[in-house]
């Protein structure tokens, strides 16, 4: 994981072993290969980002406040997990497992948005909602913020204040 951070995308297993105070022999005693050494430490982290995932009061409360609250908690994801989703993004096209995750979070993530705006979708045409849901989607996903984060280099502050913006034209919040 601490490799990951660092920009190292495709550790080997000698790097591991090294980081880790082992052997090489050690590392392979417990992971087959290093595909199972990534994906133990992708669902390492995971686990440990787990809750990040998760907001209360989907669909409750005033727009605006819902918009800051997802906002907030995706850039928040988003700094916690971005070292382990490039590493992932490379790996996911040749690793089953990995592309079933990666997969897996976002549509969990898709879903998220559509139960934190479904007062705002119900109130459109099925078309209409579905498109104002998938610009949402793309909005608050993972390339969107590691777009403003390294290519925009804005901070995550400035980062957030730019979402809620966004989101907010795309929901025609006044």
């Amino acid at each position: 994981l601490e490799l990951f951070a660092e920009g190292m995308l495709q550790p080997g297993a000698a790097e591991v072993a090294e980081r880790s105070g082992v052997s090489l022999r050690s590392v392979y005693r417990y992971f087959d290969d290093t595909d199972a050494l990534i994906r133990a430490a992708v669902q390492r982290s995971i686990d440990k980002v787990r809750p990040l995932f998760e907001l209360e009061g989907l669909g409750e409360g005033p727009v605006a406040d819902r918009v800051a609250r997802i906002v907030a908690g995706r850039v928040r994801l988003h700094e916690e997990v971005a070292p382990m989703v490039r590493a992932n993004l490379q790996r996911a096209p040749t690793n089953e497992i990995l592309r079933e995750t990666q997969e897996g979070n976002w549509a969990a993530l898709r879903r998220q948005v559509e139960a934190m705006f479904e007062p705002e979708l119900a109130a459109l045409e099925p078309a209409a909602a579905a498109e104002v849901a998938a610009a949402l989607d793309v909005l608050l996903g993972f390339h969107s913020i590691e777009h403003l984060r390294r290519s925009a280099g804005l901070s995550p502050e400035q980062t957030r204040r730019t979402l809620v913006r966004a989101v907010g034209a795309v929901l025609a919040i006044p």
